[in-house]
Protein backbone atom coordinates (compact mmCIF):
# COMPACT_ATOMS: atom_id res chain seq x y z
CA UNK A 1 0.00 0.00 0.00
CA UNK A 2 1.40 3.86 -0.63
CA UNK A 3 2.14 5.21 2.70
CA UNK A 4 1.44 9.08 3.11
CA UNK A 5 2.30 11.51 6.04
CA UNK A 6 -0.52 14.08 6.46
CA UNK A 7 0.32 16.80 9.09
CA UNK A 8 -2.26 18.31 11.10
CA UNK A 9 -4.92 15.95 9.91
CA UNK A 10 -7.00 16.59 13.50
CA UNK A 11 -9.15 18.39 12.26
CA UNK A 12 -10.28 20.77 8.95
CA UNK A 13 -8.19 20.31 5.49
CA UNK A 14 -5.55 17.66 7.11
CA UNK A 15 -8.37 15.37 8.94
CA UNK A 16 -10.25 15.68 5.63
CA UNK A 17 -7.16 14.61 3.27
CA UNK A 18 -6.28 12.01 5.64
CA UNK A 19 -9.87 10.45 5.76
CA UNK A 20 -10.24 10.52 1.97
CA UNK A 21 -6.70 8.87 1.55
CA UNK A 22 -7.82 5.84 3.64
CA UNK A 23 -10.94 5.08 1.78
CA UNK A 24 -8.65 4.82 -1.46
CA UNK A 25 -6.03 2.21 0.70
CA UNK A 26 -3.43 4.45 1.80
CA UNK A 27 -1.57 3.27 4.70
CA UNK A 28 -1.22 6.73 6.73
CA UNK A 29 0.89 8.77 9.25
CA UNK A 30 -1.33 11.48 11.05
CA UNK A 31 0.07 14.04 13.76
CA UNK A 32 -1.60 16.52 15.77
CA UNK A 33 -1.55 18.43 19.50
CA UNK A 34 -3.52 16.63 21.34
CA UNK A 35 -4.66 12.92 21.87
CA UNK A 36 -8.36 13.80 21.73
CA UNK A 37 -9.38 14.81 18.13
CA UNK A 38 -5.87 13.03 16.48
CA UNK A 39 -7.37 9.74 18.50
CA UNK A 40 -10.98 9.99 16.82
CA UNK A 41 -9.32 10.40 13.34
CA UNK A 42 -7.29 7.30 13.60
CA UNK A 43 -10.10 5.37 14.95
CA UNK A 44 -12.17 6.90 12.50
CA UNK A 45 -9.04 5.15 9.59
CA UNK A 46 -8.63 2.11 11.50
CA UNK A 47 -13.06 1.44 10.89
CA UNK A 48 -12.01 2.11 6.93
CA UNK A 49 -9.76 -0.34 6.83
CA UNK A 50 -6.53 1.36 6.63
CA UNK A 51 -3.74 0.90 8.43
CA UNK A 52 -2.61 4.04 10.74
CA UNK A 53 0.62 5.44 12.99
CA UNK A 54 -1.37 8.49 14.89
CA UNK A 55 1.94 10.84 16.65
CA UNK A 56 1.26 13.45 18.87
CA UNK A 57 3.71 16.55 19.29
CA UNK A 58 4.49 20.08 17.81
CA UNK A 59 5.46 19.61 14.33
CA UNK A 60 8.40 22.38 15.05
CA UNK A 61 10.14 19.87 17.77
CA UNK A 62 13.03 18.01 15.93
CA UNK A 63 12.14 14.61 17.80
CA UNK A 64 8.65 14.88 16.64
CA UNK A 65 9.76 15.40 12.89
CA UNK A 66 11.99 12.34 13.63
CA UNK A 67 8.90 10.27 15.11
CA UNK A 68 6.60 10.92 12.17
CA UNK A 69 9.44 9.78 9.37
CA UNK A 70 10.59 6.98 11.40
CA UNK A 71 7.01 5.53 11.54
CA UNK A 72 6.46 5.80 7.63
CA UNK A 73 9.55 3.80 7.47
CA UNK A 74 8.24 0.74 9.82
CA UNK A 75 5.25 1.05 7.32
CA UNK A 76 7.47 0.34 4.15
CA UNK A 77 7.70 4.01 2.08
CA UNK A 78 6.65 6.93 1.98
CA UNK A 79 4.77 8.21 -1.35
CA UNK A 80 3.31 11.30 -0.47
CA UNK A 81 4.14 14.19 2.43
CA UNK A 82 1.28 16.92 3.14
CA UNK A 83 2.90 19.78 4.99
CA UNK A 84 -0.58 20.36 6.33
CA UNK A 85 -0.37 21.85 9.66
CA UNK A 86 -0.05 25.42 10.24
CA UNK A 87 -0.39 28.35 12.72
CA UNK A 88 -2.02 31.56 11.96
CA UNK A 89 -0.24 33.22 14.96
CA UNK A 90 -2.27 35.98 16.97
CA UNK A 91 -6.05 36.89 17.01
CA UNK A 92 -7.50 38.98 16.41
CA UNK A 93 -4.89 39.24 13.23
CA UNK A 94 -2.54 42.62 14.15
CA UNK A 95 -1.66 44.98 12.00
CA UNK A 96 2.51 45.15 11.22
CA UNK A 97 3.32 48.16 13.35
CA UNK A 98 1.42 45.53 16.30
CA UNK A 99 2.72 42.38 14.93
CA UNK A 100 4.83 40.83 18.35
CA UNK A 101 8.21 39.77 16.60
CA UNK A 102 8.23 36.71 18.88
CA UNK A 103 4.71 35.71 17.85
CA UNK A 104 5.86 36.22 14.19
CA UNK A 105 9.02 34.23 15.02
CA UNK A 106 6.67 31.32 16.38
CA UNK A 107 4.12 31.19 13.34
CA UNK A 108 7.48 30.74 11.04
CA UNK A 109 8.44 28.03 13.14
CA UNK A 110 5.60 26.47 12.08
CA UNK A 111 4.70 27.46 9.06
CA UNK A 112 8.22 27.17 7.13
CA UNK A 113 11.05 25.94 9.20
CA UNK A 114 9.39 23.02 10.49
CA UNK A 115 7.93 22.03 7.20
CA UNK A 116 11.39 22.30 5.35
CA UNK A 117 12.95 20.49 8.31
CA UNK A 118 10.54 17.70 7.92
CA UNK A 119 11.26 16.75 3.71
CA UNK A 120 15.22 17.75 4.30
CA UNK A 121 14.76 14.14 6.97
CA UNK A 122 11.72 12.40 4.32
CA UNK A 123 13.87 13.59 1.31
CA UNK A 124 15.62 9.72 1.04
CA UNK A 125 12.51 7.98 1.74
CA UNK A 126 10.79 10.08 -0.69
CA UNK A 127 13.47 10.17 -3.50
CA UNK A 128 13.16 6.38 -3.59
CA UNK A 129 10.02 6.06 -4.28
CA UNK A 130 9.29 9.00 -6.67
CA UNK A 131 7.00 10.82 -4.35
CA UNK A 132 4.91 13.75 -3.80
CA UNK A 133 5.21 16.73 -1.63
CA UNK A 134 2.22 19.19 -1.52
CA UNK A 135 2.45 22.34 0.74
CA UNK A 136 -0.76 23.58 1.84
CA UNK A 137 -0.65 27.26 1.10
CA UNK A 138 -3.39 30.40 1.23
CA UNK A 139 -4.12 33.10 -1.04
CA UNK A 140 -2.87 35.18 2.00
CA UNK A 141 0.66 34.07 0.21
CA UNK A 142 0.40 36.01 -2.77
CA UNK A 143 -2.78 38.62 -1.81
CA UNK A 144 -1.69 41.72 0.88
CA UNK A 145 -4.68 41.19 3.17
CA UNK A 146 -4.64 44.07 5.92
CA UNK A 147 -3.71 42.25 9.29
CA UNK A 148 -2.51 38.97 6.95
CA UNK A 149 1.46 40.40 7.29
CA UNK A 150 2.88 37.50 9.65
CA UNK A 151 0.60 34.53 8.22
CA UNK A 152 1.16 35.56 5.05
CA UNK A 153 4.73 36.28 4.61
CA UNK A 154 5.13 32.75 6.12
CA UNK A 155 3.32 31.21 3.69
CA UNK A 156 5.23 33.05 0.92
CA UNK A 157 8.07 31.79 2.25
CA UNK A 158 6.64 28.13 2.42
CA UNK A 159 5.69 28.41 -1.32
CA UNK A 160 9.27 29.59 -2.82
CA UNK A 161 10.89 26.94 -0.23
CA UNK A 162 8.28 24.32 -1.98
CA UNK A 163 8.98 25.62 -5.42
CA UNK A 164 12.46 25.49 -5.05
CA UNK A 165 12.33 21.98 -3.92
CA UNK A 166 10.49 21.02 -7.28
CA UNK A 167 13.39 22.67 -9.20
CA UNK A 168 16.20 20.46 -7.28
CA UNK A 169 14.50 17.35 -7.23
CA UNK A 170 12.99 17.11 -10.90
CA UNK A 171 12.37 13.02 -10.26
CA UNK A 172 9.67 14.43 -7.50
CA UNK A 173 6.28 16.21 -7.88
CA UNK A 174 6.09 19.26 -5.32
CA UNK A 175 3.26 21.10 -5.09
CA UNK A 176 1.85 24.35 -3.59
CA UNK A 177 -1.91 23.67 -3.25
CA UNK A 178 -3.78 26.32 -2.44
CA UNK A 179 -7.25 25.82 -1.07
CA UNK A 180 -9.16 29.25 -1.16
CA UNK A 181 -11.36 29.69 2.00
CA UNK A 182 -12.87 27.35 4.27
CA UNK A 183 -14.81 26.46 6.90
CA UNK A 184 -11.94 25.49 9.75
CA UNK A 185 -11.18 26.26 13.34
CA UNK A 186 -8.21 28.51 11.78
CA UNK A 187 -10.46 30.36 9.36
CA UNK A 188 -12.68 31.47 12.07
CA UNK A 189 -9.80 32.32 14.75
CA UNK A 190 -9.28 34.99 11.84
CA UNK A 191 -12.49 36.54 11.95
CA UNK A 192 -13.64 36.01 15.48
CA UNK A 193 -17.13 36.17 16.50
CA UNK A 194 -17.89 36.33 12.54
CA UNK A 195 -20.36 33.43 10.68
CA UNK A 196 -18.30 31.75 8.14
CA UNK A 197 -20.83 29.27 7.35
CA UNK A 198 -20.77 30.54 4.03
CA UNK A 199 -17.54 28.71 3.75
CA UNK A 200 -16.87 25.80 1.55
CA UNK A 201 -15.96 22.77 3.69
CA UNK A 202 -12.81 21.37 3.86
CA UNK A 203 -14.57 18.02 2.72
CA UNK A 204 -15.19 20.14 -0.06
CA UNK A 205 -11.76 21.12 -1.48
CA UNK A 206 -10.33 16.68 -1.37
CA UNK A 207 -11.42 16.29 -4.74
CA UNK A 208 -9.28 19.24 -6.31
CA UNK A 209 -6.36 18.09 -4.10
CA UNK A 210 -6.69 14.04 -5.10
CA UNK A 211 -7.01 15.04 -8.49
CA UNK A 212 -3.84 16.97 -8.75
CA UNK A 213 -2.30 13.86 -7.32
CA UNK A 214 -3.49 11.72 -10.02
CA UNK A 215 -2.18 14.26 -12.50
CA UNK A 216 0.72 14.21 -14.38
CA UNK A 217 1.11 18.13 -13.86
CA UNK A 218 4.65 19.32 -13.34
CA UNK A 219 5.27 20.98 -9.45
CA UNK A 220 4.58 23.81 -9.08
CA UNK A 221 1.63 26.01 -7.51
CA UNK A 222 -2.32 25.47 -8.13
CA UNK A 223 -5.31 26.75 -6.38
CA UNK A 224 -8.07 24.14 -5.74
CA UNK A 225 -10.51 25.95 -8.62
CA UNK A 226 -7.47 25.41 -11.35
CA UNK A 227 -7.40 22.04 -10.91
CA UNK A 228 -10.55 19.79 -12.72
CA UNK A 229 -11.88 17.31 -10.30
Amino acid sequence: MPVAIVTGASRGLGRAVALDLAGEGWDLVIDGRTHGPLDEVGVAIAEIGGSVEAVVGDVAKAAHRAALVGAAEKLGSLDLLVNNASSLGPSPLPRLEQLALEALRDVYEVNVIAPLALVQLALPLLQRSGGIVVAVSSDAAVEAYEGWGGYGSSKAALDQLHQVLGVEEPRLRVYVFDPGDMRTDMHQAAFPGEDISDRPTPESVVPALRALLASDLPSGRYRSSEVVA
